[in-house]
């Protein structure tokens, strides 16, 4: 098998123009050298060098073989370049999903735009994806970084999630609704005939789990609007008059113009987005996050 040294030894004996030259330049004994090419030789079934007494001179194999060596050792390094790039996070394609809940707009793409800036050879791949399927993609290796809304409800194994900020719920309501004049902040205790276009699912946590939650603290359970969506959907059907809901502020950045939003009288409806990424990421996810943490 020809090994790597033996084709730097080639080469460099090849461009100095004799062992000794190439001997000095490598840091080597020349006697090691000799060795080394004659093992290659030897494998290759046929001389490299004319030994002369001036200068070794490439023989026809030898002429053929060099260009050949040469490209392999420059493919090498290049390699290893890359791995080490890959591996020091400056080089490589991050893959992250976020929840319909968690639009891609304000500090989030700042963060993104930041983070790519200190980073110009890596890419995104950004898909929307539930909480639960990013937690399980995330487990499996096929998602590096996750953002999605708390609570989780089931935990995946080697998946770590971290809050990131948390931000106002905001009543969303259509614009022909009879509080979407109000002056003054909503009660949640007021909303206790309205319908709702997101209720929470058994197995699911979230927006639609937290929103129950905090209905069930005013004394009621929501009432369940006749159609439902737990997806950005739901800002269309709130305009359409299916009903009501409670969304993040942030959620105003993606909403149809005629959409109201309108405060909350409990200063205690917050909403908590969280990161989520492997117990041990990567360098690319370590300075993402590090990244994201500074603009949030």
């Amino acid at each position: 098998m020809i090994s790597t040294r033996q084709l730097r030894y080639f080469v460099e004996i090849a461009d100095s123009g004799s062992f000794s030259a190439a001997a000095e330049r490598l840091f080597v004994a020349q006697s090691a050298l000799s060795r080394q090419i004659k093992a290659l030789e030897t494998q290759l079934q046929t001389p490299l060098f004319e030994r002369t007494a001036r200068q070794p001179r490439l023989t026809a194999a030898g002429e053929a073989f060099y260009p050949r060596a040469r490209n392999l050792l420059g493919e090498l390094l290049k390699a290893s370049e890359m791995a080490t790039q890959v591996g020091n996070g400056q080089l490589g394609t991050l893959r992250l999903s976020h929840s319909s809940t968690v639009p891609m707009s304000g500090p989030l793409l700042q963060g993104i735009s930041k983070w790519l800036k200190r980073c110009p050879g890596v890419s995104m791949d950004i898909v929307q994806l539930s909480s639960e399927a990013q937690l399980e993609e995330i487990a499996d290796g096929r998602l590096e970084v996750g953002l999605l809304r708390l609570p989780v409800l089931r935990q995946r194994e080697g998946v770590r999630v971290v809050p990131l900020y948390s931000e106002q719920l905001l009543l969303a309501v259509p614009p022909d609704h009879a509080l979407a004049r109000s002056t003054t902040p909503v009660e949640l205790a007021q909303l206790k005939d309205e319908a709702f276009i997101s209720i929470p699912h058994p197995q699911r946590g979230g927006l639609s789990y937290l929103s129950a939650e905090l209905c069930m603290r005013a004394g009621f359970f929501p009432k369940a609007a006749r159609v439902m969506s737990r997806k950005t959907t739901q800002l269309q059907l709130i305009q359409a008059g299916f009903g009501i809901a409670l969304l993040p502020k942030s959620m105003q950045d993606i909403a149809p113009a005629n959409l109201h939003f309108l405060p909350l009288a409990d200063p205690d409806c917050l909403s908590t987005v969280a990161l989520a990424c492997a117990q041990t990421p990567s360098a690319l996810v370590e300075q993402f996050c590090q990244t994201l943490h500074e603009c949030l």
